[in-house]
């Protein structure tokens, strides 16, 4: 990791990491940021900080970064197909599994969405269940419950 630095935000405190020029991965509040862990900010940090917290205050609907998660082939298929999720709407994991041609993998989707080392960059809390129930989150429901309706409240605009 190039660089890795904590920071405070509306919804708690969050883990950004950056590698090769891109950012690689965000510890939403809650999940255990390993205490090996040495911070050292980079300017794209920085940036993607300041990104969310735009985010978070419902003035920003789209991030300009380059990210760079790590994982299988199907899993980068998942979560390209996340990002493709306009603002303040879901998809089910049957719409997911189906949007990148694997209709009947709706398990799968969901392991990959559990996998997405980038939440809220790439978007997995629009993701729900077939009914529009809310599924399992990172970060917790409640904090995939809160995303959805600054979504919700600030997608008119």
């Amino acid at each position: 990791m190039d660089g890795l630095f904590l920071y405070d935000t509306e919804i708690g405190r969050i883990a950004i990491g950056e590698n090769g020029g891109a950012i690689a991965l965000l510890w939403l509040p809650g999940e255990e940021v390993p205490g090996t862990v040495v911070q050292h900010e980079t300017e794209l940090l920085r940036k993607a900080a300041e990104q969310l917290r735009e985010y978070l205050r419902g003035e920003r609907k789209m991030f300009d970064l380059p990210l760079a998660p790590e994982g299988t082939a199907f899993q980068k298929a998942v979560w390209s197909a996340l990002q493709e999720i306009p603002y303040g709407q879901t998809r089910s994991y049957g719409e997911i599994a189906a949007r990148i041609g694997r209709p009947k993998a709706c398990r799968a989707v969901g392991m990959a969405n559990h996998c997405n080392p980038i939440p809220i960059f790439i978007p997995c809390h629009r993701v729900v269940g077939a009914d529009g129930s809310l599924t399992g989150y990172a970060g917790g429901l409640e904090c995939k419950r809160t995303l959805l309706d600054l979504e919700r409240r600030y997608g008119a605009r």
